[in-house]
C-alpha cells in the first residue's frame, strides 16, 4: 500500500483466501440460525397440539409463526447450498492455481537438469554398464566352475595298483591257512574232521573272493 492509498484510506485487495474465509464465517452464522429456527419451530409445535382445543386463537398464532420460521429455514438453507457452491469453486480454483504453478515450476526445473544431458552420451554410459556387468558375470561364473586337480593321474595305472593290492591280500590270506594234520579214527577224529570241514569252507570262501 503506497502513501496515497493510506491518505484516502484504500483498503488492500480482496484474495481469493480472504473470500473463502469469509464464506466459511457465512456458512458458520447461518448453521447458527438454522438452528435456532428449527428450536423455535418445534416449540411452537408444542404450543400447536397444546391449544388446538383449548385456544383456537393461540393455535392460529402458533401456527402463523411456525410457517414463517419454516419460510426462513428454507431461505437459509437455499442459501446455505449457494454459499457451498461458490465456496467449494473457489477452493478448486485455487488448487487448481497451486498445482499449475507447482507443475510448471516442476517443467522448469526439469530443463534445467536436461541442459547438459546428451543422448548419445547416456547411450554410451548405459553400454558400459553392460559391458561391465557381462564381466563381472564371466568372472563369477569362472569363480564358480569346480576345479579338478586329478586330471594328471591315469586311471589304467589306478586299476593296475588295485588290482595288485588285490592279489597282495589273497597271498597273505593264504599263507596264514595252517596246514591241516592227519584225520584220526574214533570221536576225536571226528572232531578234528569237523573242524577240517570248517577250514574247508574258510578257504573256499576265501577263493570265491578272490576270483
Amino acid at each position: 500500500m503506497n502513501f496515497l492509498d493510506k491518505l484516502v484510506g484504500k483498503k488492500p485487495a480482496f484474495t481469493t483466501s480472504d473470500a473463502i474465509q469469509k464464506l466459511h464465517e457465512m456458512e458458520f452464522m447461518l448453521f447458527k440460525k438454522q438452528e435456532y429456527l428449527e428450536s423455535k419451530i418445534e416449540k411452537e409445535k408444542v404450543s400447536l397440539v397444546k391449544n388446538a382445543s383449548k385456544n383456537k386463537s393461540a393455535a392460529l398464532q402458533s401456527l402463523r409463526r411456525k410457517k414463517r420460521y419454516e419460510k426462513q429455514l428454507q431461505q437459509i438453507d437455499n442459501t446455505l447450498t449457494t454459499i457451498e457452491m461458490q465456496r467449494e469453486a473457489l477452493e478448486l480454483a485455487t488448487t487448481n492455481t497451486t498445482l499449475l504453478k507447482t507443475m510448471q515450476n516442476a517443467a522448469t526445473a526439469l530443463k534445467k537438469t536436461q541442459v547438459n544431458v546428451n543422448v548419445e552420451e547416456v547411450n554410451n554410459i548405459m553400454d558400459s554398464i553392460a559391458d561391465q556387468q557381462e564381466l563381472v558375470n564371466e568372472i563369477a561364473n569362472a569363480i564358480g566352475d569346480p576345479v579338478d586337480f586329478d586330471d594328471d593321474i591315469d586311471e589304467d595305472e589306478l586299476e593296475l595298483e588295485l588290482e595288485a593290492l588285490e592279489e597282495r591280500a589273497l597271498e597273505e590270506k593264504l599263507v596264514e591257512i595252517p596246514v591241516l594234520p592227519k584225520a584220526s579214527t574214533g570221536k576225536i577224529g571226528k572232531a578234528k574232521k569237523s573242524k577240517d570241514d570248517d577250514d574247508d569252507d574258510d578257504l573256499e570262501r576265501l577263493v570265491q573272493w578272490a576270483s
